[in-house]
């Protein structure tokens, strides 16, 4: 498996461990990475992720494993040895110097020609779009811009691999959004293989091809953002990723096309088969958004429940229910406000149903 990895992937970790005394921070990550493609190492504080990146930057050593970037083994290299260039959440750029100062700094100690590094500084700041801004110092500049100049900083050195660290953190919430795809359409027209790190699961399902999503040192699940968010491969997956509902049970039904689990709220039908035991423990798997809620019975037979609402949340374009199902447990329904009126008529301590298809539940053994 490893060869066929090693084969496909320009970017390869095999195995790499990460060792601070007795505490594992990165536990036999295996990763394979297209040339090109900008990926996201996605999970909580402490789960590896910032020292998964400083590993593959060269700042931390790993105590096992290897490390291939287009068949090179750069473990062992230190990082000015490295065709790899990484930002970080801070920018990190220097205020004495302007725009074209900072992003010129590393060709000048690379000792370029000077005709070189202006060809090169111009057409950073071309792709950044800052080249009116070019002789102002770096507090003259918005957060966000400055994160632009961080990131043309980071490509005029031609890295064949670049390394964001929370490249969006420092920015508020608007700012981040815009910010995203500003970002995703620069490392696209340069082409240069990108791995990010974030906490931010919006971020990174806005930003990446795919995402590792990671806990404990461990990598959990790799996919595109679809896959991870609609096929979650365990219960870790389904929580970290968006909003879930988890409704714990025990394997009833089981075909090739369909099964079907007892629990505390009833029979839950899943239009696909788990090839497990009966009365196994699992859990069903079922986001907010498609569940459907209404003060009448709906005309369909599967999967339909009763309860109360408990709460209600207006978010603009949706409303938030909180519904206390028969066995206590609370269930979260997200609705689309498709008008300026709410037709629902749903209000607090109404007893309603709600109720989903058989393909929107998804299960999860571990």
């Amino acid at each position: 498996m490893a060869d066929k990895v090693e084969k496909e992937g320009y970017l390869v970790t095999e195995k790499l461990v990460k060792r601070f005394d007795e505490a594992v921070a990165v536990d036999e990550v295996s990763l394979s990475i297209d040339k090109g493609e900008i990926f996201a190492l996605l999970g909580s504080s402490g789960c590896g992720k910032s020292t998964l990146l400083r590993m593959l930057a060269g700042f931390e050593k790993p105590t096992a494993g290897r490390i291939l970037l287009g068949g090179q083994d750069v473990a062992n290299l230190p990082p000015y040895d490295r065709p790899i260039n990484m930002m970080f959440q801070s920018y990190a750029l220097f205020p004495h110097l302007d725009i074209w100062e900072n992003i010129a700094f590393g060709l000048k100690r690379e000792g370029l020609p000077k005709a070189e590094i202006t060809q090169r500084v111009g057409e950073m700041l071309d792709l950044v779009q800052l080249g009116p801004y070019a002789k102002r110092k770096p507090h003259q500049l918005s957060g966000g811009q400055q994160q632009r100049v961080a990131l043309a900083r980071s490509l005029a050195k031609r890295p064949k691999l670049l390394l964001l660290d929370e490249p969006l953190g420092a920015l508020d919430k608007k700012l981040r959004e815009q910010t995203q795809f500003e970002l995703v359409n620069i490392i696209e027209k340069v082409g240069v293989t990108c791995v990010m790190v974030t906490h931010d699961q919006e971020e990174a399902m806005t930003m990446a091809g795919r995402i590792a999503v990671m806990s404990k040192g461990r990598v959990l699940q790799v996919g595109t953002p679809e896959e991870v968010y609609e096929h979650p491969a365990n219960r870790f997956v389904a929580d970290f990723i968006g909003n879930v509902n988890l409704f714990e049970g025990r394997l009833s039904v089981d075909e090739i096309d369909h099964c079907a689990a007892i629990t505390g709220i009833g029979e839950i039908q899943v239009g696909h088969g788990v090839s497990g035991t009966l009365n196994m423990p699992l859990a069903i798997a079922v986001r907010p958004e498609k569940i459907q809620i209404s003060k009448e019975r709906p005309a369909v037979d599967r999967n339909v429940f009763t309860g109360r609402v408990n709460e209600i949340a207006y978010f603009g374009s949706y409303n938030t229910y909180i519904v206390t199902a028969s066995d206590g447990s609370r269930v979260k329904i997200t609705e689309v406000n498709t008008t300026r009126q709410d037709l629902s008529h749903i209000t607090w301590e109404d007893n309603v149903f709600f109720w989903w298809s058989d393909v929107a539940g998804v299960v999860l053994r571990d």
